[in-house]
């Protein structure tokens, strides 16, 4: 159950939210000629380029010329983007029907280790749900891709907390990397760290 006190949701994206399917995107890599890309995609974080792209540091038409040039031949811009985006599953309804019940008694907050196809690719076919968009779940949103910054690095939030002028003692942070919610923990953030495909209703019964 949420402590008492608690009046902002600070929500993670991938793995709390929407589910994820690593082994599909590296199988998908690995078709296009890509080879040691296992050992760059992460569950809660990426590595060389793939952290760049992240992070904000290459633009999308950079990250594509990176992947044709770790496959070593010419790739369609469509097929790179149908690779990486296949590491997104959905945001099952209920956790949608969730965040609209909680922002009702919260305020929402995203904080997502993201980049730009995979957040375009999510506001196209994983928030619409019933005529409401992203915008309707969360007060504001955080993505790493647009901050420069990414978790668990405290800078971000730092950032995060001064810009929705957030208390710690007063926010809970939902996110399923051990080592972010240690990170958020020593703000004095309170935290709660899911299960893969947990539903996390049960904190707010």
């Amino acid at each position: 159950m949420v402590k008492a006190g608690i009046k902002n949701l600070l929500i993670d994206f991938g793995g709390v939210l929407i589910d994820l399917d690593r082994q599909r995107c590296v199988a998908n890599f690995q078709q296009l000629g890509l080879q040691g890309v296992e050992s760059l995609l992460g569950i809660y974080h990426q590595e060389d380029f793939l952290q760049r792209y992240e992070k904000g540091q290459l633009t999308t038409a950079q990250f594509r010329d990176q992947v044709r040039a770790c496959a070593g031949h010419p790739v369609a811009d469509a097929e790179i983007d149908r690779a990486w985006n296949s590491f997104l599953v959905g945001i099952p309804a209920e956790k949608l029907e969730l965040l609209l019940q909680l922002r009702q008694r919260y305020r929402l907050f995203l904080l997502s280790n993201t980049n730009e196809l995979h957040w375009q690719w999510s506001l196209e076919h994983a928030f619409p749900y019933q005529g409401q968009n992203v915008e309707d779940y969360f007060e504001r949103i955080y993505l790493s891709f647009r901050l420069n910054l990414a978790k668990p690095d405290p800078a971000i939030f730092r950032t995060v907390l001064e810009d929705a002028e957030l208390r710690p003692e007063e926010t809970l942070f939902i996110d399923d990397s051990v080592e972010n919610c240690r990170v958020a923990e020593t703000f004095g953030i309170a935290v709660y760290t899911p299960e893969p495909h947990e539903d996390w209703s049960h904190l707010f019964r």
